[in-house]
C-alpha cells in the first residue's frame, strides 16, 4: 500500500466532474486500498478520488466515523476501517442541519458551517460490484454528501457564502505568494 499526494485548492482538476467507473479490477482495487491508507494518514474521515488525482466516481470513508467512540480520545481506535462506494449517487436526501466547522483534506487551513441534509439516501457499488443502498443521518450523511460533491467538481467552500469564499480565497493567495 501508498500513501498518495492530496490535491490541493487551487488545483483545476479538483472542479472537474468525475468519469464513472464501468471496470473494478485489481488496479482499482489496490487505488482503493491506498485511498483508505492516505485518508487515515492525512488525517480525514472521508476521501474522493479526485482529491487524489484520479477522475474517477470513488470514495472511501471511515467505516467508524458515526460511533461515538470515534469522538473519544480515551477510546482505542487502533482498528481503522473503511468502507469503499464506487459510482455513489444520492437518491433522497432530506432534513437541514448546520455542518459545524467541515473542512477537508484539499481545502487547506479553512473550515467553515455548511448547510446539508441531515438524512440521505445513497446508492453505490461496493468493492466487489455489488449494488448496495444505505441510509446515512448525522455525520455520515455529511460525509455522503462532501465526498459525492467531489466527484461532481463541487468544494465546501462552494456552499458557503460569496463572502467567506473571497475572504479565504484572499486569505490562500496570499499565503501562496509567500511561498
Amino acid at each position: 500500500m501508498a500513501i498518495l499526494n492530496i490535491l490541493a485548492y487551487p488545483e483545476k482538476s479538483l472542479l472537474l466532474p468525475s468519469d464513472k467507473v464501468d471496470d473494478i479490477d485489481d488496479t482499482l482495487k489496490k487505488l482503493i486500498e491506498d485511498m483508505g491508507e492516505t485518508m487515515f494518514e492525512a488525517p480525514g474521515v472521508g476521501l474522493a478520488a479526485p482529491q487524489v488525482g484520479v477522475n474517477k466516481r470513488i470514495i472511501v470513508y471511515d467505516s467508524n466515523a458515526d460511533s461515538p467512540e470515534s469522538d473519544d480520545p480515551e477510546s482505542d481506535n487502533s482498528i481503522k476501517e473503511f468502507t469503499a462506494l464506487i459510482n455513489p449517487e444520492i437518491i433522497e436526501a432530506s432534513g437541514k442541519i448546520v455542518s459545524e466547522q467541515e473542512g477537508c483534506l484539499s481545502v487547506i487551513d479553512y473550515n467553515a458551517d455548511v448547510k446539508r441534509h441531515d438524512k440521505v439516501l445513497v446508492k453505490a457499488l461496493d468493492i466487489d460490484g455489488k449494488e448496495i443502498q444505505f441510509e446515512a443521518q448525522g455525520i455520515l450523511a455529511v460525509i455522503m454528501q462532501h465526498e459525492i460533491d467531489h466527484l461532481d467538481g463541487i468544494l465546501f467552500i462552494d456552499r458557503i457564502s460569496i463572502l467567506k469564499r473571497a475572504i479565504y480565497k484572499k486569505k490562500l493567495s496570499k499565503k501562496l505568494k509567500n511561498q
